[in-house]
């Protein structure tokens, strides 16, 4: 039976839906699509219920319209960003009492099940805990202990916590929309599978998702994820920016940003001049190209001087051969890596989802920076499907069945299951 994922990406410009399966060669096959323009999403977060839950079903029946056969959307795996994303390191200890056994997943499984317990600020919540290294009877740098022998059980953890609220109004958004959430992933670990080869991520390299509200900043060294980052800036800024600067309508502030918007201004014409219609009556406004990219090169050093503090506050700068990767809808601005290259001192390219789409992908501009994550989260979960089809039946969409909706101990990273548990009948009003 063919294991179909369904990808939802709730962002602030657009909410994407990706439905895709896996050929023979386990590549990603996008069976279909559907975008909407996003309403009801500032930075990452719902602003407004009614919005996003249009906003979500326009863009799931788009999908659906291109689907062929009797296959139907319940599932989904769902990114969650914003500024309230936090990370922090911490170390975890397992003592096993079998120890003539080896080390098992069982006890891996504990271990970050222990994790998951963590005293948090309130109002906050883990949503995955991301084993960095692992250490056992104090023989340190392990990457995977299964099959040692040993008492004690210790691994460094990347956490990465958010608020319990803005996770339950995606939830909310997710559930009205007649869909059910599978599970939440971060969208820039998402963006990272999607955009990034396993040579950059073992090397050391820096992905950056420049979205509509925020840029989400992921370091990976050594084949693990080292750093984690959101910053509440994203290409709407800019869009805002040259709406005022130029005293225009903000939809032919975003067409002059898509259409002649440059990162660089040294690299525009200084004669060169665009036409804008005028208002009811009034003369038609011209704006120079030069001055155009005066506005936009402001803003983009201000993000990249964010990206650049995190990379220093990681502690990996001088260990990134692999340089930066740039993503997203912002990543199509015109020079972006030249200025990347010109702040940070660090080799830029773009990234472009690619890595693992097989070839026969046929739909307009999937390939696209602006689509990293979508095809990210379905990617995920594929990964995740595959981990537990050995315990539990293959994650499907082709059937529309009873979901269920109780915690699942070994299920990692589901952020809901873990408010669900605090908060047992959260939507029962509304049943």
């Amino acid at each position: 039976m063919m294991t179909v994922i369904v990808g939802l990406d709730i962002g602030t410009t657009k909410i994407a839906c990706f439905v895709g399966t896996k050929n023979e060669h386990g590549k990603i096959e996008i069976l279909s699509m559907g975008k909407s323009e996003s309403l009801g999403v500032t930075r990452g977060m719902v602003s407004n219920i009614n919005n996003t839950v249009e906003s979500i079903k326009n863009a799931v029946d788009e999908a659906k319209s291109r689907l062929s056969g009797e296959l139907i959307i319940r599932n989904v795996i769902v990114g969650i960003a914003g500024q309230h994303i936090k990370s922090l390191q911490h170390r975890g200890i397992y003592t096993r009492y079998q120890t003539e056994n080896e080390i098992s997943q069982k006890d891996i499984d504990a271990l970050i099940e222990d994790m998951y317990r963590l005293v948090m600020q309130p109002g906050e919540a883990i949503i995955h805990v991301l084993p960095q290294e692992y250490i056992v009877d104090s023989e340190q740098g392990i990457k995977d202990p299964i099959g040692m022998s040993g008492v004690r059980l210790e691994a460094n953890f990347h956490i990465i916590t958010g608020q319990v609220t803005a996770a339950m109004n995606i939830n909310k958004c997710v559930q009205r929309a007649g869909l059910e959430v599978k599970q939440t992933i971060l969208e820039p670990l998402a963006s990272a599978e999607a955009v990034l080869s396993e040579e950059e991520k073992d090397a050391g390299v820096v992905l950056v998702d420049i979205g509509g509200g925020t840029t989400d900043v992921a370091i990976f060294h050594e084949g693990i994820i080292r750093h984690t980052a959101v910053i509440p800036f994203g290409g709407n800024v800019i869009t805002e920016d040259i709406k005022e600067g130029c005293s225009i309508m903000r939809k032919q502030a975003e067409k002059l940003k898509m259409k002649f918007g440059s990162a660089l201004a040294s690299e525009s014409q200084e004669n060169e001049v665009v036409c804008i219609p005028g208002l009811r009556g009034k003369e038609p406004k011209e704006i120079s190209v030069r001055n155009l990219a005066s506005i936009i090169q402001a803003r983009m050093e201000e993000i990249i001087e964010h990206v650049y503090y995190e990379i220093r506050n990681s502690g990996y700068e001088k260990r990134l051969i692999g340089g930066i990767v740039v993503t997203g809808g912002g990543s199509q601005l015109k020079h972006i890596t030249q200025l990347f290259e010109f702040i940070t001192g660090m080799d830029t390219r773009i990234g472009y989802p690619t890595e693992h789409l097989g070839s026969s992908n046929n739909f307009e501009n999937l390939t696209s920076p602006m689509y990293a994550t979508g095809i990210g989260l379905v990617i995920k979960g594929f990964e995740n499907a595959e981990k537990t089809s050995s315990e539990k039946e293959p994650a499907s969409n082709t059937k529309a069945k009873k979901v269920k909706t109780h915690s699942d101990p070994e299920k990692k990273g589901n952020f809901f299951d873990a408010i669900l548990k605090k908060v047992p009948n959260i939507f029962a009003d509304e049943d």
